[in-house]
């Protein structure tokens, strides 16, 4: 099953085989990356010759690619095209802006959301804080290495461990301060750490006495970026007990209009 919880209902006004279509993309992920057609048409419950146009078609567009031995298909390079136009086009913004405006207000914090680009977090959101910015230049577009931080550390703890370690391990990884981690194994355990309490909280491994608190964002099952807040050490003198609430909140927000954006015309709520 996949592991977004698929309405199968066709939206109203929507073209059926638009719909299917759009179906069968959505089935495909990290621990299902092949459909047959038959599996197809069993999970759906189609005609077998309904799931063969339907792939076959995702097929000839580029939107899947299929095995000449084994017949059966898997994501295509349309897909990674739209992928990386989504990630650039603003869209994000959009969807992400409501909900950092509200853990702005809520919090008086500088908010950002990241996305993995490498071995660093890419800023693709951002809202300043009430105390100003961190940035003589904008937040938007900035590299955080992998490394150093909790706005990366959020991240990266969730990945597989075997994929984790091979992006950590005999890797060079510099001093930004005299708090950052640069050894693999003391680095491993702090992601072990973040991983078991579900945020990671770091003062000053990358900015001298700034203060960051941030949390993943996943779909499904599958960590996404992360979400973090931050500002100067002597705006947080509980640590971060008295912004873990709002902030694992304006998570599982970002998560749900990520993966059910709001409808056309109807004014964001959050």
């Amino acid at each position: 099953m996949p592991e977004f919880d698929l309405d199968r209902r066709k939206p109203a006004g929507a073209l059926q085989t638009v719909d299917r279509a759009l179906l069968v993309l959505l089935a495909f992920e990290r621990t299902r990356p092949d459909w047959g057609v038959t599996e197809v048409a069993e999970e759906f419950g189609w005609d077998t010759s309904v799931a063969q146009r339907l792939l076959s078609t995702l097929a000839g567009r580029g939107f899947l690619v299929s095995d000449p031995v084994t017949r059966r298909y898997r994501i295509g390079p349309a897909v990674l095209r739209l992928g990386r136009l989504w990630e650039r086009s603003g869209s994000l913004e959009l969807l992400a802006g409501p909900v950092l405006e509200e853990l702005c207000r809520a919090t008086g914090d500088t908010v950002l959301f990241c996305l993995p680009d490498s071995f660093h977090m890419r800023c693709v959101a951002a809202v300043e804080g009430d105390s100003g910015p961190l940035r003589y230049y904008p937040l938007v577009g900035e590299l955080y290495p992998a490394h150093a931080g909790a706005t990366s550390k959020s991240y990266y703890a969730f990945l597989p461990d075997e994929q984790r370690h091979r992006l950590f391990r005999a890797r060079p990884m510099a001093r930004f301060t005299e708090r950052t981690v640069t050894d693999a194994d003391l680095l491993e355990q702090e992601f072990l750490r973040v991983r078991a309490q579900g945020y990671a909280w770091t003062v000053g491994e990358y900015d001298t006495g700034i203060a960051t608190l941030a949390v993943p964002v996943f779909l499904g099952r599958e960590p996404y970026g992360s979400l973090s807040l931050g500002g100067a050490e002597q705006r947080f003198p509980d640590g971060p007990a008295s912004r873990i609430d709002a902030l694992r909140q304006a998570a599982q927000l970002l998560e749900r209009r990520l993966t059910n954006p709001p409808p056309r015309g109807r004014k964001p709520r959050g």
